[in-house]
């Protein structure tokens, strides 16, 4: 069953006055009494996204008792230590540009983009140790670990481009669909429920979050208007679930030459569109995109076991746009 939910800003309508006082609390959050980091993080608060992580909270808080203090807490929390591991990803990436905007470390350098990124972590570690939030700070903190996982694991993968679909979900569960997990953690506890509560949205969020991640792997074989440039996962040598199905569609002689291209010539655009077209010939894409339905499905059920409210209505709409947004 869909919603009629299309859009972000009627996904918002509930919590439009959260997430204007979300915003504020964030720019407060951040300031600094020296005089480089306030231009840098203000530069961070301008370039911002569609705030899906805040939505994830502050829904989820609402869907289960209503929204508090802790909520716009744990919000908060959430959102410094994510950009602190943005800002840490791009300069292990060395990445010049991310959400069509320059990159803190190619503005500023690698040293800079480091301190930067510990500064927004322990503004997060105080926010939650000044307030006594705990129980918010562990939920959190167990994602941070596990999208490092997730990281490593896939740097480790990358070497030998030998992912299976098993690992590939182990990969994308710690580096993604974990900080949304938390996110309806958060929003949960953060109202006061149950424990068994929490995890019935923590799963609902990881649920959200695989769909979420398939999504982004689609996008590198769609079309140029994504905000992403084609073919970039293929160039940094990560195995995603379209390529993956394609290649154990193949004979091992079309597996050897992909992976070759994938290994020692990625750098070279048509080899890149060789796998594109590859993976297309090959059904990767639609195989990926009913995965990824069936992940959506699977977290929509999960939303069902919750009381009916509008915040739960919405809820479903944000997972829905989630898996049909065009960048």
């Amino acid at each position: 069953m869909t919603t009629s939910l299309q859009t972000i800003q009627q996904i918002q309508e509930p919590i439009t006055g959260e997430l204007a006082l979300f915003e504020k609390n964030f720019k407060e959050q951040i300031k600094s009494k020296i005089f480089l980091l306030n231009t840098i993080t203000n530069y961070i608060v301008k370039r911002k996204g569609k705030q899906i992580r805040p939505m994830f909270v502050f829904l989820s808080a609402m869907a289960c008792g209503g929204i508090t203090d802790a909520s716009h807490r744990g919000a908060g929390l959430i959102e410094l230590l994510h950009t602190a591991t943005l800002v840490h990803d791009d300069v292990v990436d060395d990445s010049n540009y991310r959400r069509g905007f320059f990159s803190i470390n190619a503005l500023w350098k690698n040293k800079i983009a480091v301190l930067v990124g510990d500064y927004l972590l322990s503004r997060g570690l105080l926010l939650s140790v000044d307030n006594g939030d705990f129980n918010l700070l562990k939920l959190v903190s167990e994602a941070v670990k596990e999208m490092s996982e997730g990281e490593l694991l896939q740097i480790e993968k990358a070497r030998r481009l030998d992912i299976t679909e098993e690992v590939y979900y182990d990969i994308i569960r710690q580096k993604t669909a974990t900080l949304i997990a938390s996110c309806c953690a958060v929003g949960a506890a953060s109202a006061g429920s149950s424990p068994e509560t929490i995890q019935r949205l923590k799963e609902f969020g990881s649920l959200t979050g695989m769909a979420f991640q398939i999504k982004d792997d689609l996008f590198d074989y769609g079309s140029d208007d994504v905000g992403k440039p084609l073919g970039i996962d293929i160039k940094e040598k990560k195995m995603t679930l379209p390529l993956i199905f394609a290649l154990n569609q193949s004979s091992w002689w079309e597996k050897k030459k992909i992976i070759n291209i994938v290994k020692n010539q990625s750098d070279k655009p048509d080899k890149v569109r060789e796998v594109i077209q590859f993976v297309k010939e090959k059904g990767g894409l639609e195989y990926a995109t009913n995965v990824m339905n069936d992940f959506a499905k699977k977290a929509i059920d999960h939303l069902s076991e919750i009381p009916a409210s509008m915040a739960r209505h919405h809820l479903q709409g944000l997972v829905e746009f989630t898996i049909n947004r065009k960048n």
